[in-house]
């Protein structure tokens, strides 16, 4: 880059030279004027061996040109700044500091030009071009002044009027010092390769607002900016910081820089009609002045405002009046810091010290609204057309004169407050910056320079702008107060800002109250925060601001997108069933672990209610009182038939089958309990084992009876002899049912046992603990066998139910079969039918059903006779012995045989 400036350099000065020579071959002089720049300032340049040129914006603004006037004039200012006007006592001040002390420049003086910048980039320029050129005129590339040489220029404020004068002393790599323009793209050499500065850049301001704004919660956020470079390079940067942090931009507006009524009014209806109560300003005070106005005028209150370094501390805004819109703004300023000798300096202005010095005059006028005799430099005035607020004036003459003998002391204004030095402080440091780089480039040893080739030095009395640069760009030293100031590569530094709130004191003025601190460098950073320092909130119950575009969603919600608008603006949608959100702001619901389902509230998991048929259910304990009460009957039964054991109706067909029989009906009714309360995987194995088992025990005693009667008839219609069936093989049958079925169980229990299962797809709400029957091809062969018994049992049961006995069996096997087919045919569309607890409850029913079925039809008839006929329990009744002609007593099947000469009973008596 260097080799580059080095070379347009070289180019101009080749142009300059021909200029010259041509002008030279012309009775015309060679420095001719092209016009005349109305630039006002100090300046202090006889006799010192070096100038520091400054910019300070002492106006506000310039007048508008008159349209009926053709030719171009320099623009006149207006509107007396005192901030400004106090920035440039201070780099006078600051100047003759430097020259007072011997252990900095040492015989060297400083003199000094200052501009008025008007805070307009034409005035800016046209100072710049005076500082290159030596004279007032619109010609660049030579100096014409006969003093000293300019070593560097202080300025020139505003980033906007920065960056216009940086590009232009860039050319020249003029050395140029900022004391006030923080704009980022400053940073950049590429395009300012002269600029440096003593103000931290914006980038690190836009990363504390970001910070700050993440600490008090806030999420929808509105920005405002000046129409500027400081503006736009600041809010840009800030919507980068926000995006990142993933907040939002509720809305962008800019300021513009020529007052206009009709685009601040259009930024106040837009703040109006939004929802965000915080919102960021970055501006500086004068272009933020006329929205102040505004924003009184139509009565904006209840909003936060985010103040950038440029405004924070500025008594133009922070004024009593308007608190009650600006109230408890909460920006960021730089470090502050007390300048010894400055405020007597300050004091120390008179008119009556120079007549013509015209800025007095004014500062004098203006401060203390009075003209000074014989006089004509106007004060207060206006030309801006429609200002919201204010009466238009052109020129506002007080008729009261200034006598001379007004005091300062009686006045309260920021030229003298000594309570907010921070750009001040950074005004005395700039020119401490170029002053500390001359004197290093004035110790310069030959020999050991850094200018290559030879290692030369560059010498005060005769040195390129460039040379000074390099100095500057590696320059370290201490402030007065004691801070470390370093420059980096990009001519920034870093350090801290502190965090002010605007409180109202008793006196009733604005005070900046410290409530934090942010530290930054290049690396990291740290939002600081004072923990016994209220903050002020200009709200209606004085607490934190709410700013959000949607409210929080609450725990049991999730944030939902609404298409086309920012994150933050979000619907609130209910969680899905067996979903939850704890916390608030979800943006998606949690799903609960398999054993666990939402609340009604949906923010938290609770366990699911475990559902099984339990023994203190209501349900439960029915089917438990009639299972137990079933198995006390088949127990009564067994009394009955123990008691009348030798009775002739318990002795026949077989009474240890019948015993078997009862035993068999004891296991199913019992096995209900298996059924009944949590299950386990024992009791999954055993209730459907010991079913199975029940079962076949009670169907293969059934099967010996019944064949023994299905003989019997067949006996009863043949005339051939037969032997009577052996109470053996009746057993021998039950033996060789229980065996199958026995091995069947065996099988189903090694090879795919069943075991508890959590049922979770009937009903999200509850797990239903019910048994997983493993494999179903085991549970139909082993219950399929107990209906193949079943089957054998009725087909032999009803072809012998016609028998003519006095008590044919034959027919109450038949009906307890058909009530047993009947149930458990029933029991299976009711049992698909069913979910849950139910399902075992069906179950449950259909075993007892079955079970009092065959116990009513098998035992029911025989306890009846043994118990209240017990006339018809003899010998001759049952086994058939009486006459057939006595009709009192009904023959029995074995009667029937007797009368054939055939030795078959249906019923066998046991010895």
């Amino acid at each position: 880059m260097v080799s580059t400036q080095k070379a347009m350099i070289s180019a101009l000065l080749v142009f300059l030279l021909l200029t010259f020579v041509i002008y030279g071959e012309e009775e015309e002089p060679t420095c001719r004027l092209l016009g005349k720049f109305d630039l006002h300032g100090y300046v202090e340049s006889t006799n010192h061996s070096l100038i520091i040129g400054g910019m300070f914006p002492i106006h506000s603004r310039t007048i508008p040109e008159n349209e009926s006037i053709l030719e171009p004039v320099s623009a006149k200012c207006e509107g007396f700044y005192f901030r400004g006007f106090r920035w440039t006592k201070t780099m006078i001040h600051t100047v003759n500091e430097i020259n007072q002390r011997k252990d900095i420049l040492p015989n060297i003086t400083l003199g000094y030009q200052i501009f008025d910048s008007c805070f307009t980039i034409s005035k800016s320029m046209e100072g710049t071009l005076s500082f290159l050129t030596g004279q007032d005129e619109h010609k660049p590339n030579f100096r014409c002044s006969a003093g000293a040489p300019l070593a560097g220029v202080i300025g020139a404020g505003g980033s906007a009027l920065s960056v216009a004068t940086s590009r232009l002393l860039g050319l020249y790599y003029f050395p140029q010092v900022g004391y006030a323009s923080s704009c980022s793209v400053l940073s950049d050499k590429y395009q300012f390769p002269a600029y440096v500065r003593v103000i931290t850049s914006d980038k690190f301001q836009s990363t504390a607002m970001v910070e700050l704004i993440k600490h008090f919660g806030w999420v929808w956020i509105g920005t405002i900016a000046a129409d500027d470079d400081y503006g736009k390079y600041g809010i840009k940067i800030f919507k980068e910081e926000i995006e990142k942090a993933s907040l939002c931009i509720a809305f962008s507006e800019t300021i513009p820089k020529i007052y206009n009524q009709q685009k601040l009014a259009a930024v106040v209806e837009t703040i109006k009609n939004s929802t965000a109560t915080v919102i960021v300003l970055y501006t500086s005070d004068i272009d933020l002045s006329p929205f102040v106005l505004e924003i009184e005028y139509n009565g904006i209150t209840n909003r936060t405002w985010i103040a950038s370094e440029a405004w924070i501390t500025s008594s133009l805004i922070a004024k009593p009046e308007y608190f009650p819109y600006f109230g408890g703004t909460i920006g960021f300023a730089v470090p502050r810091s007390d300048i010894p000798g400055l405020k007597e300096f300050l004091y120390d202005v008179h008119p009556s010290k120079d007549p013509n010095d015209n800025i007095t005059i004014e500062f004098w006028q203006t401060a203390f609204n009075c003209t000074w005799p014989n006089s004509s430099v106007p004060y207060n005035s206006d030309h801006r057309v429609n200002m919201t607020g204010r009466e238009n004036r052109v020129h506002s003459m007080s008729d009261k004169f200034c006598t001379g003998e007004e005091k300062l002391e009686d006045l309260e204004n920021t030229y003298l407050d000594m309570s907010q030095l921070r750009i001040t402080n950074n005004v005395k440091n700039a020119v401490y910056a170029l002053a500390y780089a001359l004197d290093e480039m004035s110790r310069c040893i030959e020999g050991q320079g850094p200018y290559l080739p030879g290692n030369t030095c560059a010498y005060l009395e005769d040195f390129e702008p460039w040379q000074l640069m390099y100095y500057l760009k590696t320059l370290k030293f201490k402030a007065h107060n004691g801070d470390e100031l370093a420059l980096d590569e990009n001519g920034d530094v870093t350090g801290y800002y502190d965090i002010l709130n605007w409180q109202l004191n008793d006196a009733g003025k604005v005070d900046f109250v410290k409530i934090g601190k942010f530290k930054f460098t290049h690396s990291k950073h740290e939002l600081i925060m004072k923990e016994n320092t209220s903050v002020f909130w200009n709200t209606e119950t004085l607490e934190i601001p709410h700013s959000v575009c949607t409210d929080l969603c609450k725990p049991g919600t999730r944030k939902g997108i609404r298409q086309g608008e920012p994150i933050c603006c979000f619907d609130c949608l209910v969680c899905a069933d067996g979903h939850v959100s704890r916390t608030p702001g979800s943006r998606e619901c949690e799903k609960c672990h398999e054993d666990y389902w939402s609340n009604a509230a949906k923010d938290d998991c609770v366990l699911k209610e475990v559902e099984f048929l339990g023994y203190d259910e209501a349900l439960g304990f029915t089917l438990v009182t009639l299972s137990i009460f079933g198995a006390l009957v088949v127990v009564a039964v067994t009394v009955v038939y123990v008691i009348y054991r030798k009775t002739p109706l318990a002795k026949a067909n077989d009474r240890e089958l019948s015993f078997l029989l009862q035993l068999s009906l004891i296991i199913t009714l019992l096995t209900s309990l298996l059924f009944i309360g949590k299950p386990y995987n024992w009791s999954c194995m055993a209730r459907q084992v010991t079913l199975a088992m029940g079962f076949s025990l009670c169907l293969s005693c059934i099967l010996g009876k019944t064949i023994a009667l299905f003989l019997s008839y067949r006996v009863s219609k043949s005339k051939v002899r037969f032997t009577s069936i052996r109470p053996l093989y009746q057993k021998l049958i039950v033996l060789f049912s229980v065996l199958i079925e026995s091995a069947l169980c065996t099988a189903y229990l090694v090879m795919m046992p069943p075991k508890v299962y959590k049922n979770m797809e009937s009903q999200n709400i509850k797990i239903i603990l019910e048994c997983n029957e493993g494999s179903i091809e085991f549970l139909c062969s082993v219950f399929g066998f107990d209906a193949f018994l079943a089957l054998l049992s009725f087909l032999t049961t009803f072809v012998a139910r016609k028998l003519p006995d006095n008590y044919n069996e034959a027919k109450c096997i038949t009906f307890g079969m058909l009530v047993f087919f009947i149930v458990w045919i029933s029991f299976v569309p009711a049992y698909l039918s069913t979910k849950g607890k139910f399902k075992v409850a069906v179950e449950i029913f259909a075993i007892l059903a079955s079970s009092f079925g065959l116990l009513g039809c098998v035992f029911a008839p025989k306890c009846y006779i043994i118990l209240l006929r017990p006339k018809r329990n003899t010998d001759e009744i049952v086994g058939g012995k009486v006459p057939t002609t006595d009709r009192s007593i009904q023959l029995t099947s074995a009667s029937v045989s007797s009368e054939m000469n055939v030795t078959v009973s249906t019923v066998v008596l046991d010895d």
